[in-house]
């Protein structure tokens, strides 16, 4: 197996292809608004902000690859990437709307660009292959403690698909 088909394979796993882990998309298919922004405890993040941290380094990764840099989002340390928008339930649907775009234009450049373009650096980064390895790695961490909030709200189903 090549490292571009074993990156698509962990990039799927994290949205849509469930593996060890549930997908993302699976893990927020039913979850409410009032679930989202739950938090079991002050200084505890909420389902919404978690999402809204992986779609921070996700927009920020493409837009630099794609050399949109004027575009990407900013924050002025970790702790802002959890920021939300104003708290509606339409702006909870448009961020994970946000997010699994953005993880699948991430997906689409992965299987289509030449191999030298994934290997090239990216501005204030590393090549797009090893950012998207580590990207990988952080959304299935925080998928962990999305899943486990859901669990502490009984918003997930007891049995899974294995």
């Amino acid at each position: 197996m090549d490292v571009r088909t074993l990156l698509l394979q962990q990039w799927a796993s994290c949205l849509d292809q469930e593996d060890w882990f549930p997908p993302l998309e699976k893990v927020l298919e039913d979850i409410t608004f009032e679930q989202a922004i739950w938090r079991p405890v002050e200084g505890a993040h909420s389902i919404w902000e978690l999402v809204c941290h992986l779609l921070f380094f996700e927009k920020r990764i493409l837009l630099r690859f794609l050399g949109e840099t004027a575009n990407e989002p900013q924050a002025e340390n970790n702790d802002a990437t959890y920021r939300l928008p104003t708290e509606t339930s339409q702006n909870w649907q448009k961020t994970k709307q946000e997010y699994f775009y953005v993880h699948r234009e991430l997906e689409k450049i992965l299987a289509t660009s030449e191999l030298e373009d994934l290997y090239r650096e990216i501005p204030e980064d590393n090549p797009l292959m090893i950012e998207l390895k580590s990207l990988a790695m952080h959304d299935a961490y925080h998928i962990g403690q999305i899943v486990f909030l859901s669990k502490m709200q009984g918003a997930w189903a007891a049995k899974r698909s294995f």
